[in-house]
């Protein structure tokens, strides 16, 4: 991977991308990095998502409330100051916000299962 240097990032400059959910819409404004991306996401009320993800995240919640649904029928409630993480290929899940919610989302190949077992965060 490349050396990002430092600098900061002014959201409102970046361009936002919209994709229909099954019901709503998400905007995206995305950094892209060689091996991984930052998005600042933002689900509008009564976002629902049209697909199962199985891609590995880092998602920190800004403002309003989310819930993930994992296919095991497992569901969580992600709130302002929360936050999850998720391996690629380890838990399915859809989301979907009643009232709209802003994410900070991370993720990339650091995410993903290695032969040797599941993600460290602190092996880089």
């Amino acid at each position: 991977m490349n050396s990002i240097l430092f600098h900061t990032t002014d959201w409102s400059s970046v361009a936002v991308a919209e994709y229909s959910g099954e019901s709503g819409v998400a905007r995206w404004r995305t950094l892209q990095y060689e091996g991984f991306r930052i998005r600042l996401v933002e689900y509008s009320k009564g976002y629902k998502a049209d697909h199962w993800c199985k891609a590995g995240h880092m998602v920190y919640c800004l403002e309003g409330e989310m819930t993930s649904e994992l296919s095991d029928g497992r569901i969580f409630t992600l709130s302002k100051g929360m936050s999850y993480l998720v391996s690629d290929e380890a838990s399915m899940h859809k989301s979907y916000s009643k009232d709209g919610v802003t994410l900070l989302i991370v993720d990339g190949h650091f995410l993903s299962q290695r032969k040797e077992g599941i993600f460290n965060p602190w092996r880089f």
